[in-house]
């Protein structure tokens, strides 16, 4: 195995540092067009150099700040009225969001404790009535997370 593995390494070994600076697109017998920068590639094919050299060179510091400031002619303006207003309809959706929210959390809490103080003839076994009861807690816990998140909203907006 070790053998093996030692003369996968010397077969590839050759294949690393080929790469030129030259860039070539050759065509093979078939007529595929293939692009590569390893001169082993390109023989018994019809292969000219693309590309000798690539330089780039960064543009100005002061023309790339131009074009990325400059905002289109037709492109829309937002006034601080419109942004208070809009500010505005979210808190009132997020109001009455959370004033929903908050009832469906008492419906919840009111719909589990009803739960507990009930106890089937069937449910001698303590994990049953666990069972029965999970459903429940897992609505009271989603209500009391969607609270909270939409009280964080809030105090976001406020900011």
């Amino acid at each position: 195995m070790a053998i093996l593995g030692s003369s996968v390494a010397v077969a590839t070994a050759p294949a690393f540092g080929q790469g030129s600076g030259d860039i070539w697109t050759c065509r093979d017998k078939n007529g595929k067009t293939h692009v590569t920068n390893i001169k082993g590639d390109t023989s018994g094919k019809d292969c000219r150099v693309v590309e000798q050299r690539v330089t780039v060179v960064p543009a100005t510091t002061s023309a790339r700040a131009a074009t990325r400031n400059k905002t289109p002619a037709k492109y829309p303006k937002e006034t601080p009225a419109k942004r208070a207003s809009a500010k505005e309809k979210q808190r009132q959706i997020l109001e009455r969001e959370l004033e929903q929210e908050r009832a469906l959390l008492e419906n919840s809490k009111k719909a589990l404790s009803e739960q507990e103080a009930v106890r089937y003839g069937d449910e001698k076994n303590y994990a049953r009535v666990l069972a029965r009861l999970k459903p429940y807690q897992d609505t009271l816990e989603v209500h009391q997370k969607n609270v909270e998140a939409l009280e964080r909203e809030l105090a976001v907006l406020d900011k």
